[in-house]
């Protein structure tokens, strides 16, 4: 199969079927054997049976259906782990992002043998100040943190070798640093195309400040984890240890003061009554649980990951 299209969605059903319509007109002028993965994250609405319907009268529409709303990364967990395509595609469900881009992207990987190739739309019709603005401020600091240098890491429309999403985690709202991921996996070709950019036609959009601050918070995350994720102890442990040995020396230091003015006869304080003994102390008990925090993270590093993170009420019978 050379094609699937993994498409996330929440309450979307006024857009399904014209999605759909445009996405099938664009396989069967290119003559693409492909397969449209709709993964309905927890929808209120009628997204669901809207999809059933599609499966019904197309073989290459399957569907996923969460029990409840799980997010848009587990949305994507589940269609990767199902995905068989040469190529995998994804896109919003909202008509935002245009299905006529998808042979120059299936292009790009195939025949000039990108990893992923991730859209940029240069030109957008969303809210400057609710949406475009922190979008801005997103890509900036991704692009600082990560040495990635796309514009627009939050573009649902993208292209991936199958190797690519069957080898990286996406979790949490890791679902807008897909490349950053990637590249950590040691997939580094990585490019951006410009693509048109759709004005929302149905519905409202889920962007809001929560997604905001979770993101930076991701942000956060990719870039520990890229650095000190594998080996924890290179951090956790070497802090550890430079901070036992200055809270040790400094209270041998208090010791040794002592010692010296008993025997020279000298005004002394008990050393527990000293400050510096306490704060000695408190830096040596520091280094110890950061030492220990190191072990520990290498242990974990070593345990299975829990995979299943969401739970599937339904499936389309050809799944």
């Amino acid at each position: 199969m050379q094609i699937s299209v993994v498409i996330p969605l929440l309450n979307e059903e006024q857009s399904l079927t014209e999605l759909y319509n445009w996405i099938a007109k664009v396989m069967r002028s290119n003559s693409f054997s492909h397969e449209i993965i709709f993964i309905d994250d927890g929808s209120t609405d009628n997204s669901w049976k809207t999809i059933e319907a599609l499966a019904e009268n197309d073989q290459a529409v399957k569907g996923i259906k969460f029990n409840r709303n799980y997010g848009k990364s587990q949305a994507l967990h589940a269609g990767f782990l199902r995905a068989k395509g040469d190529v995998i595609i994804t896109m919003d469900a909202d008509l935002q992002d245009n299905p006529e881009e998808i042979p120059e992207l299936y292009k790009m990987i195939t025949e000039k043998g990108y990893d992923l190739v991730s859209g940029w739309k240069k030109k957008r019709y969303d809210s400057v100040v609710t949406k475009n603005i922190p979008s801005k401020v997103f890509n900036a600091a991704a692009r600082k943190t990560s040495g990635v240098k796309l514009h627009d890491f939050n573009c649902g429309l993208k292209a991936y070798k199958q190797a690519v999403v069957k080898n990286i985690d996406v979790y949490g709202e890791m679902h807008r640093y897909i490349p950053v991921l990637a590249k950590n996996s040691g997939f580094t070709k990585i490019t951006e195309k410009e693509v048109q950019h759709q004005a929302r036609k149905y519905g409202k959009t889920k962007f809001g400040a929560e997604r905001f601050i979770n993101g930076f918070l991701d942000l956060i995350s990719i870039w520990f984890l890229s650095k000190f994720g594998r080996r924890p102890m290179h951090l956790f442990g070497a802090l550890g240890v430079l901070m036992f040995i200055f809270g040790f020396l400094s209270a041998g230091w208090i010791g040794i003061s002592k010692l010296y003015k008993l025997y020279h006869g000298l005004p002394n304080v008990l050393v527990t009554s000293n400050p510096w003994f306490y704060i000695a102390l408190a830096v040596m008990i520091i280094g110890s649980q950061l030492f220990l925090a190191g072990f520990l993270g290498e242990l974990i590093l070593r345990s299975k990951r829990e995979k299943e993170r969401y739970l599937i009420n339904k499936t389309t019978p050809n799944l």
